[in-house]
């Protein structure tokens, strides 16, 4: 088995899913006692989000390059970064270490062609919504992706960081996360933010929900077995 090395604590909620997504992949395919070889280097997310408010990324590519470098020392086979916001310095992190970094936008945009979706919404953190390093990435890969109005963008933002990053998950804001996808003309939706999917299901929606955590996740679980 591969180990595999995340690079987490973005927030430590998301984290906390992909522990458990992989190790419940890896005892699927495997049985008996089976749980998946991971190494966690879980930063501290508030030495992180002053520096996206201020946009100093390369303050923030230094601190995950540096963990990356660990999880490499510590014997880790690939890395990942638990989540999307973070892979606007993937390249970075990339370039600190000899080891693979799966890159999350990657395994998404093969997701959303294999399944022939015609239009994605995107929804995330603003740096992921309005910069180009995710936008552009898929709309690269020759997919038509959809982002939320301004007004939509400040909403979902401000519910990441002030709930979810938190562990806090409301009626109310589900309720609003669930009108504005359907507001849109679309096949599916990205929730593109790996705590989205705590508010946000499958079950909630017509359309199809891609869950970045499940599907980097269950990626993570491929490569290692």
């Amino acid at each position: 088995m591969k180990i595999c090395g995340l690079i987490g604590g973005m927030s430590w909620e998301s984290s906390a899913e992909y522990y458990k997504i992989i190790n419940e992949g890896i005892n699927r395919k495997l049985g008996g006692l089976h749980s998946g070889k991971i190494i966690l280097y879980s930063v501290d997310f508030e030495e992180i989000a002053i520096q996206q408010r201020e946009g100093n990324w390369k303050g923030s590519a230094e601190i995950l390059s540096n963990a990356a470098q660990a999880l490499e020392k510590a014997g880790a086979d690939f890395i990942m970064i638990t989540t999307n916001t973070m892979h606007k310095v993937a390249e970075d992190v990339k370039e600190s270490v000899n080891i693979p970094l799966i890159d999350i936008r990657q395994v998404v945009s093969e997701q959303i062609i294999k399944e022939n979706l015609k239009t994605v919404l995107l929804l995330g953190t603003k740096f992921t919504m309005e910069d180009d390093f995710y936008v552009g990435y898929l709309r690269n890969k020759g997919i038509n992706i959809v982002v939320p109005s301004e007004g939509h963008r400040n909403l979902i933002h401000k519910v990441i960081f002030d709930e979810l990053c938190l562990g806090i998950t409301k009626e109310e804001s589900k309720k609003e996360f669930l009108k504005i996808i359907n507001s849109y003309n679309a096949d599916g939706v990205i929730l593109g933010c790996t705590e989205i999917g705590m508010l946000v299901k499958q079950e909630d929606l017509n359309i199809r929900v891609l869950d970045t955590t499940i599907i980097h996740a269950k990626k993570a679980v491929e490569i290692m077995i």
